[in-house]
């Protein structure tokens, strides 16, 4: 790197590069059955986002979302026609 007019980007190639190209996926832990050497993770995401997935598929399949607060309602459909 020191010896080239032009910067060196390297993934997994080390301190001695100008730059470093990491997979966001690998640095937030979206995928957690894999870790690369040169990754440190930063984050579990997986795990959260997989929580969040089972608990918007529970809700949706109770019932539960969406619920009116989550909905639009027309209250007057004159007033939306005009706006088109």
């Amino acid at each position: 790197t020191a010896r080239l007019s032009i910067p060196t980007i390297g993934i997994g190639a080390g301190p001695d590069c100008d730059g470093q190209v990491l997979v966001c996926n690998d640095v937030l832990g979206l995928d957690l059955s894999f870790e690369p050497k040169f990754v440190k993770r930063f984050a579990r995401l997986e795990e959260d986002a997989v929580g969040a997935l089972e608990a918007f598929a529970a809700e949706v399949r109770s019932g539960d979302f969406p619920g009116p607060e989550h909905s639009f309602h027309r209250k007057r459909p004159t007033k939306l026609a005009r706006l088109y």
